[in-house]
């Protein structure tokens, strides 16, 4: 028998819904692919300390009304103009508003359940990887895109790389590469590949389930469909190639770029090296050396906390710089590609100035 659920809760960036003692929460800014921003994140982390001290609510569903986007990112167009008009320092205190309800999500004493189904980048990782319970689809891309608008993973999502398995963290933290339902599985980001067509059987199974069962519910809807059978898994090369932590950054981008080009010389399949290459030569060269800085540091923190706060303080240092708000020009605003980064080439940065972003 299906629990009968109040009139939805309409609220400026989702809804919210009550199914038995799941309470919903479904992002519906799709206008903006669902970006997060100071006023959502406050939104969100309001109703969240809302249902934290309700007795009625047992477990919490995070998802979204549309397939293509769980959550794109930060609004870092707004990020941007904050920068504009009012400075760096305002533009990281609007930031900390986001960290504390992806960390309240992080260390929320109830059950969260999300699905990142769709585009789920940045933000949108901070929002939906940090749960206890993570769901990807087949048409989940999850990334941490950071450097190719002159910032570094943030939101959690570079401490998740860091303790990604092997050494494909690093990968992904310096490409900004796009990850795949079964790939994100592989790196430790989410914990079930479930068929879309299964999503709109969650809230009905979810509202009849204790807490002991949530596991089993979410293993059934998985088994339901198989899925994922046709997603490419992390290329077995790229493990070798970077296999570099140990070096500085000085040292190991270029020995990255030597090595994929090798690999693509020796032919066979090549696409994913080729594509590597292509994001590393247009990332930003400043952002690139903080972020092998930062994957060095954030392997042997233990706590998501201190991850975000290390994150927090070198996206401080970052968005004081030109290159962040001439990276979302290029890639967002003007969508030119092509951005002028300061400095340009990897031999004129001041590995001074990279570990002061650091500290």
């Amino acid at each position: 028998m299906t629990v009968p659920a109040p009139p939805a809760d309409t609220r400026r960036f989702f809804l919210c819904e009550r199914h038995g003692h799941l309470a919903r929460m479904t992002l519906s800014r799709t206008e903006k692919l669902n970006a997060v921003d100071a006023a959502m994140a406050e939104d969100m982390l309001n109703v969240l300390d809302e249902w934290r001290d309700d007795p009625e609510i047992n477990i919490v569903l995070i998802d979204s009304s549309s397939p293509r986007a769980f959550c794109a990112g930060g609004d870092i167009k707004a990020i941007r103009n904050i920068i504009t008009h009012q400075g760096a320092v305002a533009a990281h205190t609007s930031m900390a508003i986001p960290y504390r309800t992806m960390l309240a999500i992080a260390r929320y004493p109830k059950p969260v359940v999300t699905v990142m189904d769709g585009i789920t980048m940045g933000g949108g990782i901070g929002l939906g990887a940090h749960a206890r319970y993570r769901i990807v689809t087949e048409r989940s891309v999850l990334a941490m895109p950071e450097t190719a608008i002159g910032l570094t993973p943030d939101a959690g999502g570079g401490w998740l790389l860091g303790r990604a398995p092997g050494t494909h963290g690093l990968r992904f933290a310096l490409t900004g590469n796009k990850m795949n339902g079964v790939q994100a599985l592989q790196m430790g980001m989410a914990d079930y590949l479930m068929h879309s067509d299964n999503l709109s059987l969650l809230p009905d199974a979810l509202s009849h389930a204790s807490i002991e069962q949530i596991d089993s519910v979410l293993t059934g809807l998985t088994r339901k469909q198989a899925c994922g059978t046709s997603l490419q898994a992390l290329p077995d090369k790229s493990a070798g190639v970077y296999d570099v932590l140990s070096l500085t950054p000085a040292e190991g981008v270029p020995l990255v770029l030597a090595r994929l080009n090798a690999v693509v010389a020796a032919g066979g399949e090549t696409t994913w090296a080729e594509s590597d290459i292509a994001a590393l030569n247009a990332a930003c060269p400043f952002s690139l050396h903080v972020t092998w800085r930062m994957q060095q540091k954030l392997a042997s923190i233990p706590l998501i906390t201190d991850g975000f706060s290390l994150e927090s303080t070198a996206v401080g240092h970052l968005l004081a710089r030109a290159d962040f708000s001439e990276g979302v020009r290029a890639r967002i605003i003007d969508k030119d590609n092509n951005p002028v980064w300061k400095p340009a080439s990897a031999i004129d940065i001041d590995p001074a100035e990279v570990e002061y972003c650091i500290i």
